[in-house]
């Protein structure tokens, strides 16, 4: 990754325009009880029907067109067991009975503030759509993003060729050049699970989260939070967590109330493992300066959740699994404290102390020491059930195809090593 270009032109006060495809976009989520969930943003203001094992069931509106979402947004829960599904002759992927393969990206937008400015058309500055397409090819049953959706919050500026052409602003043209045209192999390849981030707050792209990703039965307007929901995926139960008002630095008692009461819906069951995913991490590091041979200097966050969970064995709970920082980054504490894994490496641009060669480390945060891996590239995970038990073992791979870490997660620890051939 490299740092946004500082751009000190005059900015446009208007996007150009972006032609928006006409056709019906539909994809599969996840929603509450691990319930598949098609939905689709159709032109005009009648939804489609889905063709389900061979018969036309009428999608409900989710959300009707408006000036910014000119669209009829559509949603139908698709009965367990169903064996085909297609909107307008396409198919739609379908869930399996167990998730045995699982890709995992976050923070997938081109960055578009004030002075901070990504090339989103070049594909090597901005690369989701490539990591798209290659964690497609990985052939998952499930795709999990761990948030931060849309970065395109100002115009491109004028005489800059990186981001002409770029829309703006929380409405339909940015989600679909940010995220549902660079991501469209992938929402073709597998159903998704989606994690609310700090970019889709309300005072961001919070009007396009809850219109179309938020698992809600109905958009909830802002101010709110997306509430807690479990997926279980055969042996393992993910519990989505809202984390995009928490701080990173501060401690606000409504935010730590707010984030304590979602942990709190966490309820493990007897033989089943639990995996958090929370677009913040619970514990994180963030480069911040480097000092020559040493390597990056890290501060710590998210200062919220760690109150919030303070005191709490969050029994049963293997994993935390976030993004928000954009690198990669494994943290295994030992058998007192869920491991961390952060993949935040989808496409935004990365910090400038970073390191892209792997490093391990004995690290302290939030006063436990933990084995780490980290560095930063853009690129994907993909973790595999191990046969015969309940470990998972997860490969990271960058834009290149190269495999730069393997890890291998049993109960909460989670061995992170740099592959040989990096």
């Amino acid at each position: 990754m490299r740092f946004p270009a500082l751009i000190f032109s005059v900015v446009a006060l208007v996007a150009a325009p972006m032609a928006v495809r006409a056709e019906t976009t539909a994809w599969v989520q996840m929603v509450d009880g691990g319930v598949a969930e098609a939905r689709a943003a159709a032109e005009g203001a009648a939804c489609p029907a889905v063709e389900v094992d061979g018969r036309a069931t009428p999608m409900t509106l989710r959300a009707g067109p408006g000036a910014a979402f000119p669209q009829a947004l559509c949603q139908l829960k698709l009965p367990r067991g169903v064996r085909h599904a297609a909107v307008g002759g396409r198919p739609l992927p379908l869930p399996h009975p167990r998730i045995d393969r699982i890709v995992v990206i976050g923070d997938t937008g081109c960055r578009l503030k004030g002075l901070l400015v990504q090339s989103c058309n070049d594909p090597k500055q901005w690369p989701f759509a490539v990591v798209s397409r290659m964690a497609a090819a990985e052939h998952p049953d499930l795709v999990i993003h761990v948030g931060d959706y849309y970065y395109r919050e100002t115009a491109c500026p004028l005489n800059f060729s990186g981001c002409a052409g770029s829309p703006h602003g929380d409405a339909w043209p940015t989600w679909v050049a940010e995220f549902f045209e660079p991501a469209a192999p992938l929402l073709d390849a597998a159903p998704w699970v989606f994690a609310r981030g700090n970019h889709e707050s309300c005072t961001r792209g919070g009007k396009g989260w809850y219109r179309l990703l938020d698992a809600a039965d109905a958009p909830t307007p802002c101010p709110a939070l997306a509430a807690p929901f479990s997926v279980p995926i055969g042996g393992v139960t993910l519990h989505m967590l809202d984390s995009a008002d928490t701080d990173d630095r501060k401690t606000p008692p409504e935010a730590v109330a707010a984030f304590k009461a979602a942990v709190e819906t966490v309820k493990p069951e007897p033989r089943e493992a639990e995996w958090i995913v929370t677009h913040r991490p619970i514990w994180g590091l963030v480069p911040v300066a480097r000092l020559g041979p040493l390597g990056p200097v890290n501060v710590p966050l998210n200062a919220t959740e760690q109150e919030a969970v303070r005191g709490e064995t969050l029994d049963g709970v293997q994993l935390i699994l976030s993004g928000h920082i954009h690198h990669f980054a494994s943290f295994s504490f030992g058998p007192s404290r869920p491991a961390q894994l952060i993949v935040g490496t989808g496409g935004d641009t990365g910090e400038v102390a970073d390191t892209r060669d792997p490093t391990g480390d004995i690290v302290e945060i939030d006063n436990l020491e933990a084995r780490s891996l980290e560095f930063e590239r853009f690129g994907y995970f993909v973790m595999d059930r191990v046969k015969g038990g309940g470990d998972w073992r997860g490969l990271f791979k960058d834009v290149d195809g190269k495999v730069l870490a393997d890890c291998l997660l049993h109960a909460r620890a989670l061995t992170c090593r740099k592959a040989p051939q990096s």
